[in-house]
């Protein structure tokens, strides 16, 4: 079952995610992708993609607000909303995450619980659960 969020905090989210994209540094692919995770403790951590010459260092955004979260401390999570397109212009279509952030997602939430606002620039989002995203993912309980 979903998360119960307030519009005003997924608006938020959505709104952090499209300003976090703003600093994605992507000199190959121009396609910047911006996250906003929300901590169960209300805290909003922000990511962006960086790329990297070598392509295998590059880190997407989700996984760049994760990690900035756990680097402070902070392992819970309700939400993140995911913004993503080619260019400086605002995203036209819902960008999801790559597997990849998918697992790293997995590994710190219930993934029956966790959101995943899927937005464009106008500030529209789809709404799925992380299950939906990544159905059998491999967690702590498989090990």
């Amino acid at each position: 079952m979903k998360q119960e969020i307030s519009t005003e905090i997924k608006q938020e989210l959505v709104k952090q995610a499209l300003a976090a994209r703003k600093f994605a540094y992507v000199p190959y692919s121009k396609f910047r992708v911006g996250a906003a995770v929300l901590a169960k403790n209300g805290a909003i951590y922000t990511g962006c993609n960086i790329e990297n010459a070598a392509y295998t260092p590059t880190n997407c955004a989700e996984r760049t607000a994760v990690f900035k979260a756990v680097s402070e401390g902070i392992t819970e999570f309700d939400a993140i909303a995911v913004c993503g397109g080619p260019g400086e212009a605002e995203p036209e279509d819902f960008c999801t995450p790559c597997g990849v952030c998918r697992q790293v997602l997995r590994e710190f939430v219930d993934p029956n619980e966790f959101l995943v606002l899927l937005c464009k620039g106008d500030g529209s989002w789809n709404e799925m659960t992380l299950e939906e995203l990544l159905p059998m993912g491999f967690g702590k309980e498989n090990l």
